[in-house]
């Protein structure tokens, strides 16, 4: 005769919920918007001596789904020279979806707004090489970017905001 195994209170071991563990996965990642500008050309293309003065712009933004998905938004923003000198603009909107389980509601806001645009940056970093050098130029090639340090500075712009 089989016995059915208990958890010391009279309760069948498989009647207990067992706590679920913490979990994020990745269910899509996609380009929302691209695009690359190359407005001095063909003259930009034959520019030689100094590097161009590059600014690169990063915003993350993200909206639920449902109790469990969310989509992130990584927004990158390039662009090398200013005004009339500009050799070329870049902008991508790299998006997401990801499962979140598990986690507590008190901290899926740096898991959201840090790990998951942690996730998307490598892909959104090399289709931006990419149209760079397909764009004539050499590829750009963004450091790595700190999303724990924007998350502080987003809070801090809240908090001060709030204040």
């Amino acid at each position: 005769m089989a016995k059915t195994g208990t958890n010391g209170d009279g309760k069948p071991a498989a009647a207990q919920a067992e706590p679920e563990v913490p979990s994020l996965g990745v269910l899509a990642q996609y380009v929302k918007d691209f695009s690359f500008e190359n407005p001095g050309a063909p003259n930009s293309l034959a520019q030689g001596g100094k590097a161009p003065d590059i600014q690169i712009s990063v915003n993350v933004n993200a909206r639920g789904l449902n109790d469990n998905d969310v989509e992130v938004e990584l927004k990158i923003e390039g662009q090398a020279g200013e005004g009339p000198k500009t050799l070329f603009r870049v902008d991508i909107v790299y998006a997401g979806v990801f499962r979140i389980a598990g986690v507590p509601q008190e901290q899926r806001a740096p898991l959201i707004l840090i790990e998951c645009p942690r996730l998307l940056f490598p892909f959104a970093r090399h289709l931006i090489s990419d149209a760079v050098r397909n764009g004539g130029f050499p590829p750009l090639m963004i450091d790595p970017i700190d999303f724990a340090a924007l998350y502080r500075q987003r809070l801090a712009r809240e908090s001060g905001q709030t204040a």
